[in-house]
């Protein structure tokens, strides 16, 4: 029953500490807000934000469409429990320090508008530099994760703090999180919330929430898409418009159940309207698809692809991305590795199936310096073309480098291996034949001023080789010829896009390709179908 229900049966007193109790009722009677037409209004909760209420737990990790309302929730949710209770305190992390700004004049906005006339809330002791304090000893402080790889926070306790936008998080996204994990409050009432739109797969964030939907970590994963009521009611205008558009297009019709598409058929299904599917077509009339998808999933999967021209499927990547194996266990590896190999396990070195007897393996590598930039990579397949280990480090020197590419080679029978060699690559295929008389190299045909054929030991890389080489494994992944089971390659393989006529990482600090053309050459070591030592 409603409070207006019982009107007659409560006094004042009772009334306000049954609102006091709840959350819910608290936003919709004591909580103002500006809409979207201006206007002061009550907070009410949508459907999204009172089922995420009612499912909210210690660790919570949400990946959402655009504008549901959770960062809006999350203030009213902090200013409700600071005036209840005091002397708490209560973090909002958002992406930049132009966004901080908003939020902060959101939460100066409800905090100024409490009915502090009628009823007995904590007074304003201060509100500005992004910190507001009441006269109960509590406060709620707002803070940019610009600049930041940690220490937001240190030294402080809170009671509930909501990283928001996270994905977008520039630096380290997991120094940031750990730091606040640290500084929940330790008690049954404290939570920690990460809410964001998605910003593709190459990030700490789309990590951290596939093992949580997987229920593989402590945060609770909920996924709120654009067919919902908070969807339909936040872009109502939108809405009207996109239908007004469509009728303008279809001699004045609107759309009807008949003349849905397979996919429009089954957003329908799930939920969609016919409003918000011509909203849908309006939108897609001025943006790629991707975008629609990152900006507006309607399931985690779709979220997660990215824009641009990208090279490899996306919908296979994150569909292997699904199914990928675990490395082995440290332990079951102890009786069956040399000791270097051994010793690299926690530096870079995965083993997914140990070595078999008599089957011959392929391995490609592509070197660097070493020195802290780019890595040090390399990619061992089985004969079938399944990814059975990867080494990735970027502070491996060449020469340490040389010794366990030949140390890994040798434990996977001594597998032919393709070593890239421009650059770093030269000497260190010198190293491996001259110190370590690895033999089992592959070798690529030149032809000397003569027109001479001669075999050259490495792959050397040239636009046009190059070319080649991304085709090549392109096709074999995407029609199942090979099978990756590492992370870090699937992750690159996603921000692996063609720009100006060249293929390469997507540019942003920590992107990296080195996984994905170590798997490349060890796909054109397989398909040479080449072996040079004896079994």
């Amino acid at each position: 029953m409603s409070i207006a229900a019982r009107k007659g049966k409560l006094s004042t007193k009772e009334k306000f500490n049954l609102i006091m109790d709840d959350f819910q009722l608290f936003a919709r009677n004591f909580i103002k807000i500006i809409d979207n037409n201006s206007q002061v209004i009550p907070f009410v909760m949508n459907d999204e934000q009172s089922d995420f209420i009612g499912k909210m737990q210690k660790f919570n990790i949400i990946l959402k469409s655009r504008q549901i309302g959770f960062s809006t929730m999350s203030l009213g949710y902090c200013l409700f429990n600071a005036v209840k209770y005091p002397n708490t305190r209560y973090m909002i992390v958002s992406l930049s320090n132009e966004s901080v700004s908003g939020l902060f004049n959101t939460l100066k906005f409800m905090n100024d508008n409490l009915p502090r006339d009628k009823f007995s809330f904590p007074n304003t002791v201060r509100d500005n530099r992004g910190e507001l304090v009441l006269n109960n000893g509590s406060r709620i402080q707002v803070a940019s994760a610009e600049g930041k790889s940690s220490g937001i926070g240190r030294g402080q306790t809170f009671n509930y703090i909501l990283l928001s936008e996270y994905a977008f998080y520039p630096g380290d996204q997991s120094k940031i999180l750990v730091s606040l994990e640290q500084a929940l409050a330790k008690n049954d009432k404290s939570k920690l919330v990460i809410e964001t739109t998605a910003n593709g797969a190459a990030n700490f964030y789309y990590d951290l929430f596939q093992r949580s939907w997987k229920g593989k970590t402590n945060y609770n994963a909920t996924f709120y898409g654009w067919i919902s009521s908070a969807h339909r009611k936040q872009f109502k205008y939108e809405i009207d418009l996109a239908e007004e558009w469509y009728r303008a297009k279809n001699k004045g019709q609107r759309l009807h159940e008949s003349d849905l598409s397979k996919i429009q058929q089954k957003l329908f299904e799930d939920g969609a309207t016919l409003g918000q599917l011509m909203w849908r077509e309006w939108k897609l009339s001025g943006m790629a698809d991707s975008d629609f998808q990152q900006e507006f999933p309607s399931n985690p999967t779709e979220a997660f692809k990215t824009s641009g021209q990208n090279v490899f499927d996306q919908a296979k990547i994150l569909e292997r991305l699904e199914y990928i194996p675990e490395p082995l266990d440290k332990f079951e590896l102890q009786s069956e590795l040399p000791e270097l190999l051994y010793s690299l396990l926690d530096k870079g070195l995965s083993i997914y199936h140990l070595c078999k007897h008599n089957q011959r393996y392929y391995g490609g590598v592509d070197v660097s310096s070493g020195s802290g930039n780019d890595f040090q990579a390399l990619s061992i397949m089985n004969v079938d073309g399944e990814q059975v280990a990867t080494f990735s480090n970027n502070k491996v020197s060449v020469y340490k480098f040389a010794e366990i590419i030949d140390a890994i080679g040798r434990y996977f029978n001594y597998a032919l291996m393709a070593v890239e060699r421009n650059g770093y690559g030269l000497p260190t295929i010198e190293r491996l034949r001259n110190d370590y008389e690895y033999m089992n190299l592959y070798k690529h045909r030149t032809f000397d001023k003569k027109g001479n054929k001669r075999l050259e030991l490495g792959w050397l890389t040239t636009d046009k080789t190059k070319a080649i080489m991304i085709s090549d494994f392109k096709e074999a992944f995407e029609k199942r010829f090979l099978l990756i089971n590492d992370k870090e390659t699937l992750s690159e393989m996603m921000i692996f896009v063609e720009q100006n006529g060249k293929t390469g990482n997507k540019k942003g600090s920590n992107n990296h390709d080195d996984n994905v053309i170590a798997a490349c050459l060890s796909w054109q070591s397989i398909k040479s179908n080449k072996w040079y030592v004896d079994n």
